[in-house]
């Protein structure tokens, strides 16, 4: 078990590695040579090191034509990296001083759900409405907010047959607070970006509140959507 740890955790904490694997918490799939190219190395260097994390089934690789595309194995290895963020020491994370990382740590993806500032204020306020409620490390839904779901296009019955988690607690890593992720977050994230309450922008995590999620977002859950301070 400790040589399998340290075998697992030799691979992720590489710091080309790392890098190449925080580019796809996005949950997209990328080529050798994009990746090669987030990590400033050769294409040939990110494929010997794509080569070791499908190995350790970290990656995983899907053949399109002439091309090959890489993506994270499974949600439990982006789990794993974005929580690993959360160990870096307040003082070290500088977001108010640059314009970028300020538009991430107010919102953006976490694999298949939503993070940031924005992630945490809608998960407070469905647990001030009763609509989840917070058990052990999960998220329940109440029966209130069954209809509150079904009224947003969630079905949560349909949710909690899926093969992974319904809906477990995940740290931000630039709020230290817990947001929802799992097949719930996922599916939230899908509607807000179906009924384009949000946006996703192009070649990037960050997600764009629009002026329609503004107003939904204070009519559905009482937020007053302010990012001035990010």
């Amino acid at each position: 078990m400790e040589n399998q740890f340290s075998k697992i955790a030799s691979l992720i904490g590489d710091k080309t590695r790392s890098i190449m694997l925080w580019y796809l918490l996005d949950e997209k799939a990328y080529t050798a040579t994009e990746l090669a190219v987030a990590a400033n190395i050769s294409r040939q260097s990110a494929s010997n090191h794509l080569s070791k994390l499908i190995e350790a089934n970290i990656v995983s690789v899907e053949k399109q034509g002439r091309h090959r595309y890489f993506q994270l194995a499974n949600e439990q290895v982006a789990q794993v990296i974005e929580s690993m963020a959360s160990l870096i020491p307040d003082q070290k994370i500088e977001v108010k001083k640059n314009a970028e990382a300020q538009k991430l740590a107010f919102a953006r993806t976490c694999y298949d759900h939503l993070a940031g500032n924005i992630s945490i204020q809608i998960t407070n306020s469905l647990l001030e409405q009763k609509i989840i409620v917070l058990k052990d490390d999960s998220f329940e839904v109440t029966d209130f907010g069954i209809d509150w779901y079904r009224e947003l296009g969630i079905d949560i019955n349909s949710l909690k047959n899926k093969k992974r988690s319904f809906a477990h607690k995940c740290l931000d890593w630039t709020e230290r607070k817990h947001h929802i992720a799992g097949a719930l977050g996922s599916a939230m994230l899908e509607k807000f970006l179906e009924k384009d309450w949000m946006r996703k922008k192009q070649n990037s995590r960050e997600i764009v509140i629009t002026t329609l999620g503004e107003i939904k977002l204070l009519n559905e859950l009482k937020l007053m959507i302010n990012n001035t301070e990010y």
